[in-house]
């Protein structure tokens, strides 16, 4: 943002205009110009017209202006500024800048220059303690307070100034790589001093090359000898890093003179204790800056997290883990995919009261990711009346797959359990899910404005042809043959049981699939017991030999009650219990 400021030593009036390329300003003492300054008697009612071109500012004298235009001491009708350079009407200077950098270095290299480490900062004693801590035990209600970054580097500014009093101006720096340095935000305790211009190399020296705070002392004779200038310079300087991955590549920067009234010339050195005080002083408020917004880049990370990952995953992970754990990467998974039945009819009988259906459909999604968070696994995606969720990635433990039948079994278990109360969200809803294990790419995916996590690969299309298929086997939990391989010796019979109901060949697929249910223990569902699943296995052993008139009679010993056995039932009696001549044991399915 470039701006020229008018400002006049003598009446110490001052003003400042925003200026914006390709758009001529006025300068005069007319009150109706762009920049007026009618303090000074000296110019004209319409004296100067200036004008932004890339980085500089061209300046042109009226015909009409009485008093002449001067640009480094000459006097011209026109004259071409960069950054930094002023010129003079009457009794005012008029600073051309750009509010965000600073100059390439000071017009004079330090007489001394300072690096405390925190060794050096640790034996230092405060002269003035009790009104330091006044001032730091209020920075982190400043800095919470603050809602956005620019509000924030105004308030630390002002706590800079209140904080260290020999200070004549604050500023909050950064700088990253060859760029040069950014002002966020800068203060003089005066403000008619002029404006403030942090030196370059100071900047980058403290920041960058040492990353710690470094003082400079100037010339102190300079001040006495040199005319009146809109920029005056300082006798000493210093630059604290804020270091930390929440503030990388910022610093405090102050500049101030030394009291000659108390330190005569000749007597002042850097030893000074006060000013060694203030290098401390601004290393304790870098320390808490870096702490908090560290604190607060965290909560906002975990907020964000949360909505994907179980609690037990993002404690795993720890404060402080790298982001980069979460960019995709091959692993091996279990998907689960979930779907609400009945939705779509309800929809249509229930057309004066979607937004009430709608409500009821989120609270379904909410007991799938409820359980599929417990049982740590990472919330995947929504699709409609459907949810997913994997495990496996960003931590892979050994209980993954075994995780994922327990969330399974959980929402089958919270849904039959509302399945006779009418006035419950989840009455008629009923679910299918599938699950699939294998390998997979799983991270964080999207823009800038919109994060999610995903994983994607055979496996995850897989578990959705499963979840699709419970509809065809009259089943609500389907698995397949890698999972089931993962799991059986580890699934213990007070969780769950497993059936293999056939071997089948999805529709628009190559490769068969050998599925399975997964049952709750037989204490929460008596309605199958340890006899009826050892008939089933027997009818199923029979019927991929093609022995298909066994295996009829072994289904008949399971209660009519269970759907799993009309889908064998029904093949075997549309083909006279008697298998085809080309049977191979395998399904095909002729639909999704």
């Amino acid at each position: 943002m470039a701006e020229l400021t008018a400002e006049c030593a003598e009446s110490q009036n001052r003003t400042t205009v925003v200026i914006k390329p390709d758009k001529p300003l006025a300068v005069g003492r007319d009150e109706q110009c762009d920049l007026a300054v009618p303090w000074d008697k000296s110019i004209s009612r319409k004296h100067v017209e200036v004008h932004l071109v890339g980085d500089s500012l061209r300046v042109r004298r009226f015909a009409v202006a009485a008093n002449p235009l001067f640009h480094r001491g000459a006097q011209v009708e026109s004259c071409e500024l960069e950054p930094g350079e002023h010129f003079v009407l009457g009794q005012t200077a008029f600073l051309f800048s750009d509010a965000r950098t600073p100059r390439p270095s000071t017009p004079t290299q330090p007489v001394e220059e300072v690096a405390f480490s925190r060794d050096d900062l640790r034996r230092i004693q405060f002269l003035d303690a009790d009104r330091r801590i006044e001032v730091l035990t209020h920075l982190p209600d400043v800095i919470w307070g603050a809602r956005t970054d620019e509000e924030l580097f105004v308030r630390l500014t002002t706590t800079l100034l209140a904080g260290i009093a020999g200070a004549e101006a604050a500023a909050v720096v950064s700088i990253t790589g060859d760029d040069p340095p950014v002002i966020e935000h800068w203060e003089r305790r005066l403000e008619v001093a002029g404006e403030f211009r942090p030196s370059t190399r100071l900047i980058r020296a403290a920041v960058l090359e040492k990353e710690q705070s470094i003082l400079h002392v100037w010339e102190s004779e300079e001040h006495h000898q040199a005319d009146y200038t809109i920029t005056q310079e300082f006798d000493w300087a210093f630059c604290t890093p804020v270091r930390g991955a929440a503030t990388q590549g910022w610093g405090l920067y102050l500049a101030g003179r030394f009291d000659r009234a108390a330190n005569p010339a000749g007597q002042i050195d850097t030893s000074e204790q006060q000013l060694r005080g203030d290098v401390k002083f601004a290393e304790l408020m870098a320390e808490i800056i870096s702490a908090v917004r560290q604190v607060n880049r965290l909560e906002r990370q975990q907020a964000g997290l949360r909505q994907f990952f179980a609690p037990r995953i993002l404690s795993s992970l720890g404060d402080g883990f790298d982001t980069k754990s979460l960019d995709p990467r091959e692993c091996d998974v279990t998907v689960l995919f979930c779907d609400l039945r009945g939705f779509s009819k309800q929809a249509e009988g229930a057309r004066d009261e979607l937004i009430h259906l709608l409500d009821r459909v989120s609270q379904a999604l909410g007991v799938m990711t409820h359980h599929i968070s417990e049982h740590g696994g990472v919330i995947g995606d929504y699709q409609g009346d459907a949810a997913m969720g994997f495990w496996g990635w960003p931590v892979a433990t050994d209980s993954a797959a075994l995780d994922a039948c327990r969330a399974a079994l959980g929402i089958r278990a919270a849904f039959a359990a509302t399945a006779g109360k009418k006035d419950h969200a989840l009455a008629d809803f009923q679910m299918g899910i599938g699950i699939a294990h294998g390998r997979a790419v799983a991270g964080k995916i999207g823009t800038t404005n919109h994060v999610k996590v995903t994983v994607f690969g055979p496996v995850v299309n897989l578990a959705s042809r499963l979840e699709g298929m419970t509809k065809q086997l009259r089943v609500p939990i389907l698995l397949d043959e890698a999972l089931v391989d993962r799991i059986q010796d580890e699934l213990t019979p007070e969780e769950g049981r497993i059936r293999k109901l056939a071997r089948v060949l999805p529709y628009g697929m190559q490769t068969p699939v050998t599925v399975s249910e997964l049952l709750p223990p037989e204490a929460a569902f008596p309605e199958l017991t340890a006899a009826h699943l050892a008939s089933y296995e027997h009818a199923v052993t029979n019927f991929l030999a093609g022995d298909w008139e066994q295996s009829y009679r072994a289904l008949h010993d399971i209660p009519p009650s269970d759907r799993a056995q009309d889908f064998l039932n029904v093949l075997i009696a549309q083909h006279n219990r008697q298998a085809p001549g080309d049977w191979d044991g395998i399904v095909k399915l002729p639909s999704k």
